[in-house]
């Protein structure tokens, strides 16, 4: 699993916490959500926000109190600094359900041990 740690601000660590509530972003294939079934998860198009742009997004999700967006976009840390956020975020590097469903343990460890304002690509 490759992971680009980036700086943080001094929030505490979602580690140790049961039940994350997550956002998936478009493109993250909605039968992952089963295989979280110990965390809230959300999807960007239920909560009517499939239109927003990155950043509007990210601050969406914050203020609703996300503390984990799943994604696809690989361009998301070109575009957002992930260092000035609370929200962690990681990218699947792939949209195939029949692939990530394979690499579903890997996405649990990466979800089990992410901080926030830290940043993981899951290769798929």
């Amino acid at each position: 699993m490759a992971s680009r740690a980036c700086p943080r601000s001094p929030v505490p660590s979602v580690k140790g916490i049961d039940r994350l509530t997550i956002l998936f972003d478009q493109g993250v294939p909605v039968p992952l959500r089963k295989r979280l079934s110990g965390h809230t998860v959300d999807t960007a198009f239920e909560r009517g926000w499939s239109t927003l742009d990155n950043g509007v997004l990210l601050v969406r999700a914050e203020s609703e109190g996300y503390l984990l967006l799943i994604t696809t976009d690989q361009d998301l840390s070109y575009q957002q600094n992930p260092a000035d956020r609370q929200l962690a975020i990681i990218v699947l590097l792939a949209t195939s359900w029949p692939r990530i469903g394979q690499r579903v343990e890997h996405i649990l460890t990466a979800i089990d041990q992410i901080e926030p304002g830290q940043y993981t690509e899951i290769p798929i």
